[in-house]
């Protein structure tokens, strides 16, 4: 399976919003928040200067992440992560994940956040296996959902 890792395109914009709105509603609910960015990702995070990426099987898209910027320099959210659920265990997350440290690296970004739920287990190992450290969660953290934050220092 040849996993190719394309920029945003905003053709697949719909393919983002779907990817992230069934795991949410498979884990959690949407929140308002999530809504927002979803429906309009270039609004929220590529005119900000964010970036999102698709994971590409056979032209089709198979799973997404997106990094947004933190209002401190050099500083972004790992967030909005996704994998269909019938490529799920094919290692498209990890490949994902890769490809935002090597991308963040060559951008010579800081540090890489990212909020989660420690509910989603095998995504936390994940995080710590690529190198992620755990860090408080401020009192402001923008999704009810999170009870866990992550850093990776650049």
């Amino acid at each position: 399976m040849t996993i190719n890792i394309i920029p945003f395109k905003t053709h697949f914009s719909k393919d983002f919003y779907t990817l992230n709105i069934e795991w949410l509603k498979t884990h959690f609910y949407v929140e308002p928040f999530d809504e927002e960015v979803l429906s309009q990702p270039e609004k929220y995070i590529i005119e900000k200067g964010g970036y999102i990426f698709f994971a590409m099987l056979n032209h089709n898209v198979v799973g997404t992440v997106a990094l947004m910027p933190i209002q401190e320099s050099g500083t972004f959210e790992l967030t909005k992560m996704a994998v269909s659920p019938e490529h799920r265990g094919h290692n498209i997350g990890q490949q994902l994940m890769q490809y935002c440290l090597d991308f963040a690296k060559n951008q010579k970004f800081k540090r890489l956040l990212l909020y989660s739920s420690r509910k989603l287990e095998n995504a936390i190992y994940i995080y710590r296996k690529y190198g992620f450290i755990e860090v408080p969660v401020e009192e402001n953290c923008p999704y009810a959902r999170c009870d866990i934050k992550m850093e990776f220092p650049l």
